[in-house]
């Protein structure tokens, strides 16, 4: 069974092109993107990190901090680095974990711990299943998992827009609707009776069913 939303996202130490960091410990009081991929030089693992790099200012304004892991040694994705500068316009700006030996992508269940041999063993195919997102929280729990095909490139706008959804729904009672996007109306969660509604919502609302309470997006 894989890791559940609000659980704690497992802590670990591990070297990364920026040094050894302690997850927890780095994450500190802010947002984590971390995101994973299954081998080194692989072509859409080579644009997803470009498109990461260019999109690293509007992660850092949301207070999120990022960063990659892949099933390779820290010296190894050194020297990808230059590929992905050269063929992304951008090298990543922020750490890449090293995981040559599979501790972490077995840690977060992104491969079955009877997986064997280490990263120089083992193609992108056998680590197919390391193609997650994991968005964790200033509390340190899981908020968001997304798993990738190896074949889709991961679409980071939508990354943007389920952080801006997450960071809102943590500070005000609503959820938000199909679709929406920053500034949209948000829908006021069924746990908020219709009197605490109108104290937090004093502008009120529309409902076009009881369960269904539409409302301006709270500042």
């Amino acid at each position: 069974m894989g890791l559940s939303l609000n659980a704690i996202a497992p802590d670990f130490c591990a070297d990364t092109t920026e040094g050894q960091i302690r997850l927890h410990e780095w994450i500190g009081d802010d947002w984590c993107l971390l995101f994973s991929h299954p081998k080194d030089f692989t072509p859409v693992c080579t644009t997803e990190l470009g498109a990461m790099a260019h999109m690293k200012a509007e992660f850092d304004r949301r207070g999120v901090k990022l960063i990659g892991l892949s099933v390779d040694p820290v010296s190894s994705h050194r020297r990808w680095s230059q590929d992905i500068a050269e063929t992304q316009g951008m090298a990543p700006n922020f750490p890449m974990i090293g995981d040559p030996n599979l501790e972490i992508a077995k840690l977060y269940q992104m491969l079955p711990e009877e997986a064997e041999g280490a990263a120089g063993d083992r193609t992108a195919m056998d680590n197919a299943t390391a193609r997650s997102v994991f968005v964790i929280g200033p509390d340190k729990r899981i908020k968001l998992i997304i798993l990738y095909p190896m074949t889709t490139g991961r679409d980071f706008n939508e990354v943007l827009r389920a952080i801006d959804s997450l960071q809102l729904t943590a500070r005000h009672k609503v959820a938000t609707p199909a679709n929406w996007r920053q500034g949209e109306d948000v829908i006021i969660v069924p746990a908020v009776s219709d009197e605490e509604a109108r104290e937090k919502f004093p502008a009120g609302w529309d409902a076009p069913r009881p369960y269904l309470r539409l409302v301006a997006q709270p500042g």
